[in-house]
Parts: structure tokens; C-alpha cells; sequence
């Protein structure tokens, strides 16, 4: 089965799209995803990425142009009887390690926790869910001794409204997203920095499509 994507942003300064194509091979997936910046001049090999996945336990990206390698590996164990999902990712261009973990509690709660070997960069998020259908997610970055909040609320079985604010850069934001018909879904995002003099607000959109083949 082969499975296609297409993502396209815009916003008053510019616009983007990028693309994928899956195909599954006895339960691996194979990847190539592409930006506009394969198309500007071109067809070139400026950003594609090859990609080979085994859904739940590992993918390994290989960036074309760069010829840099991504190693993810996933696995789930339990902790006192709740399911503990582990992520080791490691970036062999960018000399970066990372470890994240999500602990789930139960259906309404669960922890997760970021680590970056390099920086010593530390997260941590606390993720509520009220009624199924309001999501409270407040977060905390050790490292730069700030946090992050974000609420989520699901207006009907289509549409969601997200609001979140970063203390480090005092950006506030707004996000609607809804699924529309034919495996498609739209999101429209609004932000202010609260730190700038001149508050004005950036507005991207976002178009997300999905196709069997």
C-alpha cells in the first residue's frame, strides 16, 4: 500500500509546503519526503529526506543534500504496572542525543519528560484530560528555569481550540483546527509576542491532506 501527504503553510511573510510519499514493505515503512526548496530551482535534491520505519520501534532519516544520518528508537516497558514509552533519538550531522519518556498514569493523566545530552537541556510536562474533551498541558524547562501552558478544548467531533503561552519568549497563542471531509484537515494559527513594543499579531494557516493509492 502506498500512502501520500501534503502540508501547505502561509502567512504575510511567506509560504511553504511540504510532501511525502509511504510505501509499506511486510510492516516497514518507506519515506521520502520533500520541501519546497526540492522544487524552487529544480527538480533538486534540496530537501529530500529518505526514511525507513518500523512503526513503535525504530526510523532512520537520511538527509539527502546534508548526507547526514537520524537514528529513533521506541520501545514501551512497564513501570509498576503503567506503560512507560521511551524515545532514543540520535542526530550523527548535528552531534545531538536525546532521551524523552511518557509515563501514563491513567486515561486522564500522564508525565513526560525531555532530556538533551548535549545542553543539558531538561523538560518536563504534566498532560490532563477533562471529560475527554478539554486538555491541560503545563510544562517546565529546568534549563532555562521557565514554563510553558497550553489548553485544549474539542468543540465538536472536528474541530479543536488550543491556547498556550511560553514565559521565555512571552509568546501567546491561538490555534483552531478542524478535519474536514476527504482526509483533509485546516488549522489556523494566531501569536503575539507580549515582549515586543509593537504587538502584532502573526496569522499562518495550514492545510493538511492525506492520500491512499
Amino acid at each position: 500500500m502506498m500512502k501520500a501527504s501534503f502540508r501547505g503553510s502561509y502567512d504575510a511573510d511567506n509560504s511553504d509546503a511540504t510532501g511525502s510519499v509511504v510505501v509499506n514493505a511486510g510492516g516497514i515503512n518507506i519515506r521520502a519526503s520533500v520541501t519546497g526548496d526540492t522544487f524552487v530551482n529544480g527538480p533538486l535534491l534540496n530537501g529530500l529526506t529518505l526514511s525507513l520505519e518500523n512503526p513503535g520501534f525504530f526510523i532512520v532519516d537520511y538527509n539527502v543534500p546534508k548526507k547526514g544520518v537520524r537514528f529513533q528508537f521506541m520501545n514501551t516497558v512497564k513501570l509498576n504496572e503503567k506503560p512507560l514509552s521511551l524515545t532514543y533519538s540520535h542526530s550523527l550531522l548535528e552531534n545531538q542525543t536525546a532521551l524523552d519518556g511518557t509515563l501514563l498514569l491513567d486515561s486522564s493523566h500522564k508525565v513526560s519528560a525531555n532530556y538533551k545530552f548535549e545542553s543539558g537541556s531538561c523538560k518536563a510536562k504534566y498532560t490532563y484530560v477533562h471529560g475527554g474533551v478539554m486538555t491541560i498541558e503545563p510544562c517546565y524547562d529546568f534549563a532555562e528555569n521557565s514554563w510553558d501552558v497550553a489548553a485544549s478544548r474539542r468543540i465538536n467531533d472536528d474541530s479543536v481550540v488550543r491556547a498556550s503561552y511560553q514565559s521565555s519568549t512571552r509568546v501567546l497563542g491561538l490555534d483552531w483546527r478542524r478535519n474536514s471531509f476527504n482526509n483533509g484537515s485546516i488549522k489556523v494559527s494566531a501569536s503575539v509576542n507580549l515582549a515586543e513594543e509593537k504587538k502584532t499579531p502573526k496569522i499562518t494557516a495550514e492545510s493538511i491532506w492525506d492520500f491512499e493509492m
